[in-house]
């Protein structure tokens, strides 16, 4: 009985105040609680064939999911049969909070770096990936805040930061595999010196086509879905909206890549022109993106070009021009940044200060900020904000946390314009960059992004 008005009360926080396209009324979100709806949209037999096959775990498996389980992070484990590993061969998992009255839905790919060798790829470098041990069972507990408190779009109660999609299903997807959910090839790495070596399965576009067959046969399909995460989560974004969206198929869909740049990086170009090009260069061949998953997205997206795997950014929004899709970082953002950069140019790792690594970085960065923005501005469903500085996490990441900070105050404009723009606006998504420097710069003190900072 109390678990009962629990779930009761927690709905009545989570209705929206005016129904949109995929909330269910009073009457059939008590069905829902009663008898809970199952899938409606079901993997076809020719989604289970080809390449990249929809395949969900097998019959009598026990999975771990409740379909009476509301308000509440479950986890649910895949089966090796359908093709899902981390990066260490142990079972994918992710997790799922059902909301009863509503089909719409939120997915929320996690960040954390990406790798290509021994060190990177077993968390022995500054930067590596995340989860190279794999997913523990608890992720989601409360006793790892820096997931289930990471962001707005997944901490339903977050005391700064709302949004409607709080009151959404939410699927948060996590990361270990180091491949920003793209790639396909078992790889061996030998540490530097030559004591060790593993096997390494940058199983990424396979762990995701796992996670789509799961949710095409176990719920409904969403009125509205959000696909979202911040750094290598929003390189997953931007790289999986495809897949996400036509084999969902919600009927509005909506994109935020926070912090995971995808920069234009043509083949055969000038690096000091397109800085991106010694990254894209290392990861095509790491990941075996050339092999299988840039076939697979060409496929999809008539204008991408895998030779330039920045033109994702123009195909996306050219193949789904009604849906409503955005893209957000910091000018001064000095973590992915240094994925991009420090080991594929000498006179960044071998800098003499920080301060001049710090300079090199965000000249490249700027850079190819001025790339991304040349090839998106004159879309008018591709949104772009782009503000300078936030004291949190070397300005990675304008989503996490809060959404507090992320201002353009030439401009007067706050983050959740952005995000509202994205979400409910009409016309052009909203875009902008900050070129004030300074004011930034000038907040106070911010003791609460200080904790953080040190817990990171």
């Amino acid at each position: 009985m109390r678990k009962s008005l629990l779930v009761m009360l927690c709905f009545v926080c989570a209705t929206p105040s005016q129904a949109e396209v995929g909330d269910y009324d009073l009457i059939t979100t008590v069905i829902n609680l009663i008898a809970p709806f199952g899938a409606d949209n079901p993997v076809t037999p020719g989604q289970m064939d080809g390449t990249y096959p929809l395949l969900n775990n097998p019959a009598g498996f026990v999975d771990g999911y409740d379909p009476n389980g509301w308000f509440a992070w479950q986890t649910v484990q895949m089966h090796p049969s359908t093709g899902a590993v981390c990066g260490n061969g142990s079972p994918y998992k992710f997790f799922v909070n059902r909301a009863p009255n509503t089909s719409n839905t939120v997915i929320y790919m996690e960040g954390g770096g990406a790798c290509w060798d021994y060190e990177s790829c077993t968390g022995s470098s500054p930067l590596g990936a995340r989860n190279p041990n794999g997913i523990p069972n608890n992720y989601l507990d409360l006793s790892n805040p820096a997931t289930s408190l990471v962001s707005p779009f997944v901490f339903r109660f977050n005391p700064w930061s709302q949004t409607k999609v709080q009151a959404w299903n939410i699927v948060y997807v996590p990361y270990c595999t180091g491949d920003l959910y793209t790639g396909d090839k078992i790889a061996v790495y030998d540490s530097d010196d030559g004591t060790d070596s593993i096997v390494w399965h940058h199983n990424g576009l396979r762990n995701m086509r796992a996670l789509l067959a799961w949710l095409k046969n176990n719920v409904p399909r969403p009125g509205q879905a959000l696909m979202t995460g911040c750094s290598a989560g929003g390189g997953g974004t931007i790289s999986n909206y495809a897949h996400f969206r036509e084999d969902l198929d919600p009927t509005l869909s909506f994109m935020i890549n926070d912090s995971g740049p995808i920069y234009p990086a043509p083949d055969g170009g000038d690096p000091a022109v397109f800085p991106s090009i010694p990254l894209q260069q290392q990861v095509r061949a790491a990941w075996g993106l050339d092999e299988g998953p840039s076939v697979e997205l060409a496929a999809r997206l008539p204008g991408f070009d895998a030779n330039n795997l920045g033109t994702l950014n123009s195909a996306v929004a050219a193949r789904y021009p009604n849906d409503r899709l955005g893209h957000t970082h910091f000018l001064a953002d000095l973590n992915y940044s240094r994925y991009s950069y420090e080991q594929f140019y000498d006179e960044i790792a071998n800098a003499p200060s920080e301060q001049i690594r710090n300079a090199l970085l965000t000249t490249l960065w700027v850079k190819d900020t001025v790339n991304l923005l040349t090839a998106v501005v004159p879309i008018d469903n591709y949104g772009i904000y782009v503000p300078f500085f936030r004291n949190l996490n070397d300005s990675h990441c304008s989503t996490i946390v809060d959404f507090e900070n992320g201002d353009i105050q030439q401009h007067a404009l706050e983050l959740e314009d952005f995000i509202n723009s994205v979400l409910d606006g009409s016309g052009p998504v909203l875009q902008a960059v900050e070129t004030d420097t300074a004011a930034d710069l000038a907040k106070p003190f911010n003791p609460l992004y200080y904790v953080i900072d040190q817990l990171l």
